[in-house]
């Protein structure tokens, strides 16, 4: 991580924008037209920001949208970036040391994801409490900045139990579906193999994804509070296995976003 560059893509931010945000949600694949539940919206393309990557995968806009909802201020990345991408982990994360420096205190995280628990069917909502990282790597990998958080982050609460909780009551309130369970997070591209599948099962994961790790981690690195909520996309069962395209699960999730929007638009009336 470098402080330099976060602090410059940081006050370029705070000239586009009024106030000072203190939640941030990203938005994963499919997840975007969530942006529309903004309002007086400031738009930052990802390019025009320093040291910020740019996204090329499909349906991710890539941009910063700043506004209001419910009173409250939020940054939404609409769009994020990927290691799979050929990105550096530390360039999939820096937009996540930007929020905390913009102010973030809460942090919201959506991805789709393939649902290998056999009670998961496509279309659930999944609010997760743990994790597990097969990405074959870590972001905080590298010389640390105690001034931005320490060598060692304790990772036993990764996913708060306050914000679990709330998610879980207002997905009742409204009579959603919110299953729960343990996101184990690849590198990709690749969807996974019938054995691979069933070695992920087995190890204590109900999701599998190619996003939300990375992030969770540099989030708890720097005292975030994160709730990560998935789609499941696609039924990834080994017995059962079919073809799964891109394009399946742009529109999975497309189907899935509404209900998705109002369960996070009644999360955030509750967020102090």
């Amino acid at each position: 991580m470098n402080k330099d560059k976060i602090l410059e893509a940081v006050n370029f931010i705070q000239k586009k924008i009024s106030q000072k945000p203190k939640i941030g949600i990203i938005l994963g694949t499919g997840i975007g037209k969530f942006a529309n539940e903004i309002k007086n919206k400031t738009e930052i393309p990802y390019e025009t920001i320093p040291h910020f990557g740019i996204s090329k995968v499909e349906s991710h806009e890539g941009k910063l949208i700043f506004g209001k909802l419910y009173d409250k201020n939020i940054l939404l990345m609409s769009g994020r970036f990927h290691y799979y991408e050929g990105h550096l982990i530390q360039k999939v994360v820096f937009p996540i040391h930007v929020m905390k420096f913009l102010g973030i205190e809460t942090l919201i995280i959506t991805n789709a994801v393939g649902g290998m628990n056999p009670n998961f069917s496509k279309g659930d909502l999944v609010v997760i409490n743990d994790h597990i990282n097969l990405m074959g790597t870590n972001p905080l990998i590298g010389q640390n900045d105690e001034s931005i958080g320490p060598r060692f982050p304790d990772m036993s609460e990764p996913y708060k139990k306050k914000l679990i909780s709330i998610a879980k009551h207002c997905a009742l309130d409204l009579k959603i579906n919110l299953q729960q369970g343990v996101l184990v997070s690849v590198s990709g591209p690749t969807m996974e193999t019938r054995s691979e599948y069933r070695f992920l099962r087995m190890i204590g994961a109900d999701v599998v994804g190619m996003s939300m790790v990375p992030e969770c981690i540099v989030a708890n690195h720097m005292s975030m509070n994160v709730l990560g909520i998935s789609i499941v996309t696609d039924e990834c069962f080994p017995d059962s296995l079919k073809k799964i395209s891109l394009k399946e699960v742009i529109e999975t999730a497309n189907t899935s976003v509404p209900k998705l929007a109002l369960l996070l638009k009644t999360i955030l009336k509750k967020i102090k």
